[in-house]
C-alpha cells in the first residue's frame, strides 16, 4: 500500500503528523520532536543514526529486520 501510494503521490507534498514509526520510515524527511522541540531531521536511516529520541521509538516499535529494511 505504502509502495502504491508513494507512486501516485510523487510530486506532491505531503505532511503527515505520526506516532508509529512504520507509517513515516519512507518519507523523505521526517522531523522528530521531542517536548515541542525538534531534535531531529532526515530519512529514516539518518535519524537511526544521528537521533536517539528516534531510535529509541524505532527500536521499541520495529523488529530488528525492519529496522534494516
Amino acid at each position: 500500500m505504502r509502495t502504491t501510494l508513494k507512486k501516485e503521490t510523487a510530486g506532491v507534498t505531503s505532511l503527515i503528523v505520526a506516532q508509529r514509526i512504520g507509517t513515516i520510515m519512507d518519507a523523505d524527511q521526517i522531523i522528530v520532536l521531542d517536548e515541542g522541540k525538534i531534535v531531529g531531521k532526515g530519512t529514516h536511516k539518518e535519524l537511526l543514526q544521528t537521533c536517539l529520541v528516534y531510535k529509541e521509538i524505532a527500536m521499541s516499535q520495529l523488529s530488528e529486520e525492519e529496522l534494516l529494511s
